[in-house]
């Protein structure tokens, strides 16, 4: 199946000024956010209580929720666990308040909707918790980029290598920038989405410099690197565009019916796969091509490694 009757003709190497401009536009804002504003992390880094709570039959998590918000714990976190009876709910206690009065009045705001819900635990996460999964997440971001440089620097030509690289740190700081900007929160969920559209953004550029590499070995003419990167580039773009579309519709229906547990999740993935599209697209080749990338290169490395051509 295809999106185009055709196969583009799009001019994207010679675009690729404005694309910077708009690209240093989105990250100098981005940065700027993260300095003024800063994130909104959720009580996964920031630490809180944790009150586990039981109902006679199936929790509402929505009934739940506007309870809370109605007692002030506008910002608590409702979500299953065990059986469909049972709810967590993590807040960040009022100033003044120890862990046992907080456990009271969430019992009593959920009573107020159902009077036989029961408090199971009332348990503490330090602020010692956070720090310790802010300096996890870090080092999973961190050792993510190791690991697709490893890969990317022998999949492909260093040119290419550091194009696909650079377009992928683009996308978590853009992402980084939205959550800045709205204040969502941002928790552990959210972290992993950044972790995935990092390897959806690799998977894309990964699949348009397999295509170069094939037009270049296809043509068997002289071509120019803006010839052979266009034509890569347009190839490719139904592949690229109904695999975000695809993955846009689960999100998106994530996002408006999986409820506010998914919200923050769902809405890091659909950014993610939008500027993660638009870097594979518009930066990674473009790069690639300013870095001096000329057919030549890829036939030496074809002749040096000739096991390169093995790999699926």
């Amino acid at each position: 199946m295809e999106f185009f009757k055709r196969t583009p003709n799009i001019d994207f190497i010679g675009k690729r000024h404005y694309t910077y401009v708009l690209t240093a536009i989105l990250l100098a804002a981005s940065i700027l956010l993260l300095a003024v504003r800063g994130l909104n992390f959720g009580i996964d880094f920031t630490g809180g209580v944790v009150v586990e709570v039981s109902y006679p039959g199936v929790a509402d998590h929505d009934k739940a929720r506007a309870a809370l918000a109605a007692a002030g714990f506008e910002d608590a976190q409702v979500q299953s666990f065990g059986s469909s009876r049972d709810l967590m709910v993590r807040v960040l206690p009022p100033e003044g308040e120890d862990v046992n009065q907080v456990g009271a009045r969430i019992q009593e705001a959920l009573r107020a909707d159902e009077p036989q819900v029961v408090v199971r635990r009332t348990e503490l996460v330090g602020p010692q918790v956070g720090r310790d999964l802010t300096e996890q997440g870090g080092l999973a971001l961190l050792f993510t980029f190791l690991g697709i440089l490893a890969y990317v620097a022998f999949r492909f030509e260093k040119k290419m290598a550091t194009g696909t690289v650079l377009a992928a740190i683009h996308d978590p700081i853009l992402i980084l920038g939205f959550f800045a900007a709205t204040q969502m929160t941002f928790d552990l969920s959210v972290l992993a989405a950044i972790l995935a559209v990092i390897g959806y953004s690799i998977n894309d550029s990964v699949v348009i410099f397999d295509r170069v590499r094939e037009v270049l070995l296809g043509t068997r003419k002289n071509i120019s690197t803006k010839d052979m990167l266009n034509l890569a580039v347009n190839q490719t773009l139904s592949r690229t565009v109904m695999t975000s579309f695809s993955t846009l519709f689960v999100v998106v229906a994530l996002y408006v019916f999986g409820g506010e547990t998914l919200k923050g999740f769902s809405a890091a993935i659909i950014v993610g796969v939008i500027v993660g599209t638009y870097s594979s697209i518009f930066i990674a080749a473009a790069l690639a091509y300013d870095f001096k990338l000329k057919p030549q290169d890829l036939i030496a490395a074809k002749k040096s490694d000739p096991e390169l051509d093995a790999l699926p």
